[in-house]
């Protein structure tokens, strides 16, 4: 119960996350009258800001003392935030420009921050066990499947486009109810352990310890090409099926497929990082997607069926890639701990979420970039050999190279189930 009190959460989280990074860019330029590049410029600004935002929030969370703990006051403080800018995003005033989506998704930017690093430091300080540590996150992001799955369908169910009025509307009244639900439920069930502080660092000098963390180091570069091999094929999934497969009517199931692969898997990938510690059974999830990947160049036209067992395949991957490395990343706080003195999850959890965002800048500039230098062109409908082999490339084969970079990096990684136990029995707070 207290696993899908904790884990409930992300579903709403992750619905209503999704229209930010998909629908939100079409509905303002097809329901506002906005040109694309000022849609993409001003949220690329926008995000920017979480480079000062992200370490700035997990550093002050890990710093602050309350009777409601550490991590609780700073989700109560942004979940309203959350919503009433959601609400000034999804349902404008007539006549909202340039200004106004800046304005409301700098302030939405601001409060997914703070729930989502005090979120994460949190269930990363539930236990100190091992595996309990992949439960709780397997748990967590098994919800942000279903709340994924269940947003990309709401279109379907209503009827109604997904970049449309009525599609963001839906979804925010949506969340606006399940979203504080799952959060009392959160509140009631699960507590936050007691912790005092022992040697406080300095941000500059907190930072300096965090980089010569070397397990950290590792890890959270494999993240980040692990990241951009997932990206490229996100990126450039819709391209794919409608030039390479050409059956662009079919990537809406075929993206239900392949969450819905992951969400089945995610219990096998937990059950095997029991066995045989989360670094390799994430590596070996990297090296079943590489095998499937390499597949892909053999696809072409009408080839639906073949790449819907690709989706399927692929997808199974997806729930070691979502739960693995995150219960990886509390284990590695755990090195700092010992060294520090101090529990310091909010800035470890801020540091990889600037390298989960860097690593979808990565994707997307890579991707459109190498395209327009191999001349593929998006509406086109006679791309030459060269731009379709540039995007059957990048969909696919610098992705297997990039994992492939990952597996080295954590194939032999320094935290397993015994040096966790060595760094409890050094006195970590």
């Amino acid at each position: 119960m207290d696993l899908l009190a904790f884990g409930g959460l992300a579903l709403p989280l992750a619905a209503l996350n999704l229209p930010f990074y998909v629908y939100l860019p079409t509905f303002y330029v097809t329901e506002l009258g906005l040109d694309l590049a000022t849609v993409g410029a001003v949220l690329l600004a926008a995000r920017l800001l979480d480079v000062v935002t992200d370490p700035l929030v997990g550093t002050l969370g890990d710093r602050t003392r309350s009777r409601f703990g550490r991590r609780r006051p700073w989700m109560l403080g942004a979940l309203p935030l959350l919503l009433v800018a959601s609400f000034f995003l999804f349902l404008p005033r007539e006549g909202a420009g340039g200004l106004y989506l800046f304005l409301w998704a700098s302030v939405a930017f601001l409060a997914w921050t703070m729930l989502l690093l005090a979120y994460s430091a949190w269930g990363a300080e539930l236990s100190t066990d091992y595996d309990e540590r992949s439960r709780i996150f397997g748990a967590r992001e098994g919800f942000v499947i279903l709340g994924i799955i269940l947003a990309a369908a709401l279109p379907t169910l209503i009827g109604a486009g997904p970049g449309s009025a009525t599609t963001m509307a839906a979804i925010f009244w949506s969340m606006a109810l399940l979203l504080p639900l799952a959060f009392a439920v959160l509140l009631w069930r699960i507590g936050e352990s007691a912790y005092a502080e022992t040697r406080p660092l300095k941000f500059v000098a907190g930072l300096g310890v965090a980089f010569a963390n070397r397990p950290f180091r590792r890890l959270v570069f494999a993240y980040l090409l692990n990241g951009v091999a997932n990206g490229l094929p996100a990126t450039l999934f819709l391209l794919y099926v409608q030039h390479v497969i050409e059956a662009p009517g079919a990537s809406g199931p075929l993206l239900l497929v392949y969450f819905a692969s992951g969400l089945v898997a995610i219990p096998a990938w937990l059950w095997l990082s029991y066995r045989i510690g989360k670094h390799r059974a994430w590596s070996l999830s990297m090296l079943w997607v590489c095998g499937v990947f390499a597949l892909v160049p053999l696809l072409g036209a009408g080839d639906v069926w073949w790449f819907a067992t690709v989706c399927v395949a692929s997808g199974l991957g997806l729930g070691a890639d979502l739960a693995l490395p995150t219960a990886m990343q509390a284990d590695v706080v755990d090195a700092d701990s010992a060294v520090t003195g101090n529990r310091r999850a909010g800035l470890y959890f801020a540091l990889w979420s600037m390298a989960t965002k860097l690593s979808l800048a990565l994707a997307v500039g890579i991707a459109f970039g190498t395209l327009d230098v191999a001349g593929f062109a998006a509406e086109g409908t006679s791309n030459g050999p060269i731009a379709l082999l540039a995007l059957v490339g990048l969909y696919a084969l610098l992705p297997v190279a990039m994992k492939f970079a990952s597996i080295f990096l954590v194939w032999n990684f320094e935290i397993d189930a015994a040096r966790l136990g060595e760094l409890r029995a050094e006195g970590m707070p």
